[in-house]
């Protein structure tokens, strides 16, 4: 559920390609019922966060097993941090009865991607199964 080098037009494209691999995990049954409820969320509060980081996420029925999509874009991905653009962006999908899992699954990986040195390490790694294997190892300590 890795993308390296996304080529999206905007968030809402980039979060439709990281649905995409969750649907294809079998992780996520409904795309267009999770996206809704990725949108609203973004309507809320903007999930770009400074760093060149973006972490959309939501909960929904349409999530099977709580899961994390990443990608690496070397154009960047507006959303909506004051710095600029997201060049890393995670999607997280909860099930609509997670509790507050996916809460704490955002506050681990929140927390590891204000490390300069990780946040590199991602972005320069072309190789989907070492980024997904770093973040399983990094992000489940």
């Amino acid at each position: 559920m890795v993308i390296v080098g996304l080529e999206a037009t905007d968030k809402a494209d980039a979060t439709r390609q990281l649905a995409e691999r969750l649907v294809a995990a079998g992780r996520v049954t409904d795309i267009e019922t999770y996206l809704v409820a990725v949108a609203k969320r973004e309507e809320h509060f903007p999930t770009g966060i400074e760093g060149g980081i973006a972490i959309p996420h939501a909960q929904s029925e349409a999530v099977v097993i709580p899961s994390v999509a990443v990608a690496t874009s070397t154009t960047g991905v507006d959303f909506g941090a004051e710095d600029g653009k997201s060049n890393l962006i995670f999607l997280i999908a909860a099930p609509a009865n997670g509790g507050s899992e996916h809460l704490e699954i955002l506050g681990t990986l929140a927390y590891k991607v204000m490390d300069e040195d990780f946040r590199n390490e991602l972005l320069n790694e072309k190789d989907p199964a070492v980024i997904a294997a770093t973040l399983t190892r990094e992000v489940q300590k």
